[in-house]
């Protein structure tokens, strides 16, 4: 039995949740709408305050997408009601970012800076130019900007230098030593 997907969504006041033909979920709220079509064979049920995934039978591809799909539709709520942020350190001499429009350029230790463009949806804050914020009301997609800048410049073991996130902790390893 899954756990998760038995689990009742609270919905939150400024939120509305519709589904229509064919399990096409849209959730609209204060940070935005998302829209998402999820397995047909799934019932959502939305009510006022809550919103509940029923599944018609306990076979296993069943219980594999039922937590799956309250997972997905309860981000969806939190994304359009409060919204989702990443934030990105930067480590090392001369590294830095700058956000000119859309376009987001870091100076990672290349020859030459990395432009990357914002995706749309998606808000860049830059409160320092040695940490940059993400924020968003889609969490798949503020995930997946984040990963690619912290794939620019990975940080080394060596001396810590390189995009990593906030949480994160960069185990540190010992240089090399010469032999006496």
């Amino acid at each position: 039995m899954s756990r998760i997907g038995n689990k009742a969504i609270s919905i939150p006041a400024g939120v509305t949740v519709t589904v229509a033909e064919g399990n096409n979920v849209t959730v609209k709220g204060p940070k935005g709408e998302l829209t998402a079509k999820f397995n047909n064979d799934l019932k959502i049920e939305v009510e006022a305050t809550k919103a509940e995934v029923k599944r018609p039978n306990d076979t296993k591809a069943m219980k594999t997408i039922h937590g799956t799909t309250r997972a997905l539709l309860n981000n969806m709520v939190v994304g359009v009601s409060e919204g989702f942020k990443k934030t990105i350190e930067i480590n090392g001499v001369g590294y830095r970012a700058t956000l000119a429009g859309t376009t987001l350029t870091l100076a990672a230790g290349y020859s030459h800076p990395v432009e990357m463009p914002v995706p749309e949806g998606l808000k860049v804050e830059l409160p320092k130019n040695t940490t940059i914020i993400i924020s968003g009301c889609d969490k798949q997609k503020v995930g997946q900007f984040a990963a690619e800048i912290r794939e620019v410049r990975k940080p080394e073991p060596y001396k810590g230098k390189g995009f990593k996130y906030d949480y994160e902790h960069i185990r540190r390893k010992e240089g090399k030593t010469a032999k006496k």
